[in-house]
């Protein structure tokens, strides 16, 4: 019987984020939160072959998800925009910090900055998709 391109690579998958769930329920967390997880998992999953990053190489069987020079490209512009970002905003704050005679920041700074990064990360990234 012949399979379809994508059969293999949504099986495997499937089976991931059911380990993937497990995993979080043996490290503490409720039966809620670990299905909750293992369903995120299957629909990043499902999404992928979707979603314009990956080329798709079914011939490849488990890993069919490749990245082409042009994903790899959006990428990496993606990141240093990011970087960019978080560099000038630490820099500000610790200029901030330094001017205000402060000697410790909260970690929760720190925190929405890693944040923020993401955040300029994939809108960056997401406006380069579609501007090319």
């Amino acid at each position: 019987m012949k399979q379809k391109p994508l059969t293999t690579y949504y099986l495997s998958r499937a089976v991931l984020s059911a380990l993937f769930g497990m995993l979080f329920m043996l490290l503490g967390a409720s039966w809620q939160m670990g299905a909750l997880a293992a369903a995120l998992t299957l629909v990043f999953f499902l999404w992928a072959p979707r979603s314009g990053r990956y080329t798709v190489q079914s011939q490849k069987g488990l890993a069919p998800l490749q990245r082409d020079e042009r994903a790899q490209a959006i990428s990496e512009k993606a990141g240093r925009n990011a970087f960019v970002v978080l560099t000038i905003l630490l820099g500000g704050i610790l200029s901030y910090a330094q001017i205000a005679g402060l000697h410790t920041l909260p970690v929760d700074t720190m925190g929405w900055l890693l944040l923020l990064g993401i955040v300029v990360y994939f809108f960056s990234d997401f406006a380069l998709r579609r501007k090319t």
